[in-house]
């Protein structure tokens, strides 16, 4: 080893930087293993049946087509645990945009041309896209997502909200949202002497593994996945998807590769969305705004085929103080497609619920909207009672007022304006659990000085090797350019997903201890074998023993937008984030994270929704032309937009101190830009984006 300061916490640039620039990182579709074939997908076009036929003959009969796969002649599989993998197995349709058939060719284009020929002739039955607040299909389910309680109560809040001096009972919606990465999902599959070798763009190649397996009923050592470079995610690739099924089918099917790179149309019906919640939020406090009850109520869509229920109501368990509460969630069954997880599930929409309230709450209390969040802040988690690892969140929203430079607001709404230009501030806090789970991996020295550490991390973009190459030069005291890091492989040792803001700490902690043991066994014995000296690590025993306190970080967000009363347009001048999220491993790649997350959550207030089709069934918004996520021209440049943190230490996390960032950065940001909108115009905006039909219309009587 060697003697040398520490890099961890150092902005250090990405080391698969160069390669991604130039062109030298291959992503899933871009392996080509010789005799490559292409498939296409022909996703239903009805919204709730069954197919009676398919007609593959004029696909079949165009150069370059090598087959269709259908439900008939496609190879009999185990049924997954998940049933949006179970494609091509059955002609039930439960959703507009369900795969019924597989086109592949020699080339892209011809397996594009074969799907478009393909004929499919359905038997529909009736069918109800749409969620409301009356449904009459609505229930509450045993858990939300994450394995949360549906239903938590303590005390009676219905009745001291009755009885509370100053009440807000309002109701917020959010919409459907969807993922979209810039690579969309794709996959190269091949078989070999009975062994599955599958390149995939997915969030955590061990998982796959393990689902492929099952599916095609084979030990997972006959098969390798492999996700090494990885185009994001935001959550639609953090379980396997159709496409990956669909690549080793048809693989299997001819005999050959292929590649199967999801068209971004197909995206929205095939990989999960945020789910639309329909909240209804009652606080009741004293006239000095002490919370007396809280309660949250979020109503969400499911599939048919598979029960997914957005945990939204979950942070008013954590945020704050009050002696009675109830959150609960509720369901609805539609003939929709699966949603499943997107950044901050449950988090995002239930606290631009939750945190609007409380921006009401401060209006009729006459409190400025930082100091009611400062009277509410709790000692112990409210909910469990159980004391937190760390809660800096007061600190985040007096520092972060403090950089934004709060206190120069006028509290009164609609008093800054220039022409038809209003301008107004808003603030809204932050919060994400802590999340790790089990991992395992290895740490060798080699002959010459440098090391080799080999955990099944997934790099979707956030700088996962740079930083897991810090932790371990930091435990083995040497520098990085020592430290070799391989990830993006099942045959290495096991790692969950890189997800839930929990890929770092989960990966790093084992990646610290098996460093950590190989420093001390080379202090003990300095001379190393020839073929170098290897240490291991399995947290398992260490995570599943779990933890008396509650962790979570928190952060705080403040936003000025200026509102054009003549054109109804919001956008955003200023943004700032202020985070609480443990020890900071690379300020670079921190600070990546949280402005990705700001500029989502911006994205979130003012421009992303999607809309079911009623009489068709599925998503009308299914592009980047129909579906508008922030480009450049709709967020500030820094230094407008700019995230900080505190410098946290938490000793009841795990070796590495961090708590996880990837998600906090989006949680709260609709609510702040909301709340600015409403001090800009004083019109209370409460359903998602705040676009300009919308906004012109509320306008209209007012200004």
């Amino acid at each position: 080893m060697t003697d040398t300061t520490s890099e961890l916490g150092t902005g250090l640039p990405r080391r698969e930087g160069r390669d991604k620039v130039t062109g030298a990182a291959r992503y899933a579709a871009e392996f080509a293993p010789p005799g490559r074939l292409y498939a296409w997908p022909v996703p239903a076009t009805v919204a709730a049946g069954s197919v009676r036929s398919v007609d593959a003959a004029a696909a079949l009969g165009l150069p370059g087509v090598v087959d269709v796969l259908t439900a008939g002649n496609a190879e009999s599989r185990t049924p997954a645990d998940d049933p949006t993998l179970n494609v091509l197995q059955v002609d039930d349709v439960p959703h507009r945009g369900w795969f019924v058939a597989l086109v592949v060719a020699e080339t892209l284009e011809a397996a594009r041309a074969g799907a478009q020929a393909v004929r499919v002739h359905y038997e529909t039955r009736p069918h109800d896209v749409t969620l409301t607040r009356d449904h009459l299909e609505r229930y509450v389910p045993e858990e939300a997502n994450g394995g949360h309680p549906a239903v938590r109560e303590r005390g009676d809040a219905p009745g001291a909200f009755d009885a509370a001096p100053i009440r807000v009972d309002a109701a917020y919606d959010v919409p459907p949202l969807h993922n979209h990465p810039m690579e969309p999902h794709a996959a190269t599959a091949s078989w070999e002497d009975g062994h599955l070798t599958v390149h995939d763009s997915s969030q955590g190649s061990t998982a796959v593994r393990a689902a492929l397996a099952q599916i095609f009923g084979l030990a997972e050592d006959r098969i390798t996945v492999t996700s090494a470079h990885v185009g994001g995610g935001f959550g639609s690739k953090g379980t396997p998807r159709p496409h990956v099924v669909l690549a080793a089918l048809a693989a299997r099917h001819t005999g050959r590769p292929v590649t199967l790179a999801l068209p971004r149309r197909d995206l929205p019906a095939a990989v999960g969305h945020r789910a639309p919640t329909l909240h209804r939020v009652r606080l009741g406090a004293d006239p000095d705004g002490i919370l007396l009850s809280v309660e949250h109520t979020a109503l969400t869509h499911t599939s048919r085929i598979k029960e997914f229920v957005e945990q939204a109501a979950v942070p008013a368990r954590v945020m704050y103080g009050s002696p009675h509460s109830s959150t609960v969630h509720e369901v609805v069954p539609l003939d929709v497609a699966s949603p499943s997880w997107m950044r901050a599930p449950g988090e995002a929409p239930g606290m631009y619920a939750l945190e609007s309230a409380m921006d009401e709450l401060a209006e009729r209390t006459g409190l400025d909207p930082v100091e009611l969040r400062v009277l509410n802040d709790p000692a112990d988690e409210p909910d469990s009672g159980r004391p937190f690892s760390s809660r800096h969140l007061v600190e985040c929203l007096r520092e972060g007022a403090r950089r934004f430079g709060w206190e120069e607001r006028d509290p009164r709404p609609g008093v800054r304006r220039d022409g038809p230009r209003l301008t107004g501030t808003g603030v809204a806090a932050a919060t994400y659990p802590v999340l790790v789970s089990p991992c395992r991996a290895t740490a060798t020295a080699l002959p010459g000085g440098d090391y080799l550490v080999r955990v099944n991390a997934t790099d979707i973009g956030t700088g996962a090797r740079t930083v897991l190459g810090q932790i371990a030069g930091d435990a083995l005291g040497a520098p990085g350019e020592r430290v070799r890091v391989e990830i993006g492989d099942s045959d290495l040792p096991s790692a969950p997903l890189a997800g839930g803001s929990s890929g770092t700490a989960s990966w790093g902690w084992a990646v610290h201890e098996a460093c950590a043991a190989l420093a001390g066994r080379l202090a003990g014995d300095p001379d190393l074998p020839p073929e170098g000296l290897t240490a291991e690590a399995d947290t398992t025993e260490a995570v599943e023993a779990g933890s008396p306190y509650a962790r979570h970080a928190f952060g705080a967000h403040f936003a000025e937008v200026s509102v054009d009363t003549d054109t109804g347009e919001v956008r955003v001048v200023r943004a700032y984030g202020h985070f609480a999220a443990g020890r900071i491993l690379n300020a670079r790649t921190a600070r990546s994270q949280f402005l990705g997350g700001m500029v989502m959550g911006i994205g979130m207030a003012l421009t992303e929704q999607s809309t079911l089709d009623p009489a068709f069934g599925g998503f009308a918004e299914r592009d980047l032309a129909a579906y508008h996520v922030p480009v450049s021209a709709d967020i500030p440049a820094p230094p407008a937009i700019e995230a900080g943190w505190l410098d946290e230490a938490d000793p009841h996390l795990n070796p590495v101190g961090g708590k996880g960032i990837g998600e906090i950065g989006i949680v709260g940001m609709a609510a702040a830009v909301g709340n600015a909108a409403r001090h800009a115009t004083g019109v209370r905006f409460r359903s998602l984006p705040l676009t300009p039909d919308k906004v012109r219309a509320a306008l209209a009587g007012v200004v």
